[in-house]
């Protein structure tokens, strides 16, 4: 019996997801099936095979991005639970176990994320969770530091969506990943609805991934991802946050843009992310906006104080 379905978008990476699925064929525990939706790949990436995993793969004609990719998958998906991985990863051999027993904990727990690690750095992390802040940043946790002080397992804001698992039926009630996103912050949004939910959201560390980063699209900083992740922001921002709650954060807000336009201007792609917050600000009724609930209340209190408290946390490099 399959408890676990792992789906791994794919655009134009063939290399990168042969290396995935042979690393995913040497897992201890083998009750998951492999779903890999590829979003109109040229490289040949739909002929790839494994004589040892239960795999599928799904040929889409366009590249629908890793949201629409994603919720394809999860569509096709009937375990109670889904793993999502980026191609861009070799896993350890107790990868699914260690995610699969960490959200069995508690039915509270709507996601786990794995413990990434540089791909050419193994002392290095990549990511031990997301924080997100009142200034509308969404931060990797521990990126660049040192694995060995993140071994604990915690609570997080959000689970990064490139090795992280899902429960099935808390996913089908705050709805899959919003595709007015296409990439990037998509996760954090996820997260950040199943938070209002009073949901949570745990770090795992025994779960451990060595991640490429940026594999796709090349580089850390592009004008494509920079100009989505700016406009992402303003979504997430938007769709989750009551209007009183913008009104309290506006000032933080403002401050962060302000920072990010002087970080982009040294980058040399401050238009990039002008852009895209114009656009986000243009096409943000677009998105669906999460319902304002009376018995969300406290979750949005405790969600607030922690946005807060993240800036700290952030300025201090915790």
């Amino acid at each position: 019996m399959q408890d676990v379905t792992i789906i791994i978008p794919n655009y134009n990476g063939k290399r990168l997801l042969e290396n995935c699925l042979k690393t995913l064929e040497k897992q201890t525990y083998k009750g998951f099936k492999v779903l890999v939706v590829d979003n109109g790949s040229k490289d040949g990436s739909v002929s790839v095979t494994s004589e040892v995993l239960d795999m599928e793969i799904v040929s889409l004609t366009e590249n629908l991005g890793f949201c629409g990719a994603v919720n394809l998958g999860i569509q096709k998906t009937k375990t109670p639970y889904i793993i999502l991985l980026n191609n861009d990863t070799e896993v350890d051999e107790q990868f699914v176990e260690a995610l699969l027993n960490a959200i069995q904990r508690s039915k509270q727990i709507f996601s786990c994320g794995a413990q990434m690690i540089d791909f050419k750095n193994h002392e290095i992390l990549d990511n031990a969770g997301d924080l997100y802040t009142a200034l509308g940043w969404a931060v990797a946790r521990g990126k660049g530091k040192r694995c060995a002080d993140y071994e604990k397992a915690v609570r997080v804001f959000s689970c990064c969506a490139g090795a992280a698992i899902y429960r099935m039926d808390v996913l089908q009630r705050i709805g899959g990943l919003d595709e007015y996103h296409f990439a990037y912050l998509e996760d954090v949004d996820l997260g950040y609805r199943a938070r209002i939910a009073g949901y949570e959201n745990w770090y795992e560390p025994e779960a451990r991934v060595y991640h490429v980063g940026s594999a796709t699209t090349g580089t850390r900083y592009n004008e494509k991802k920079v100009f989505l992740a700016a406009r992402n922001t303003i979504f997430v921002i938007y769709k989750n946050m009551p209007s009183i709650q913008i009104v309290l954060n506006s000032p933080f807000i403002l401050l962060g843009i302000f920072v990010k336009t002087l970080f982009f201007m040294k980058k040399g792609f401050v238009h990039e992310y002008w852009r895209g917050m114009k656009e986000g600000v243009r096409d943000c009724k677009k998105c669906w906006k999460v319902r304002y609930r009376k018995q969300n209340l406290w979750n949005y209190i405790y969600i607030q104080i922690e946005l807060w408290i993240n800036i700290f946390r952030v300025l201090s490099g915790k």
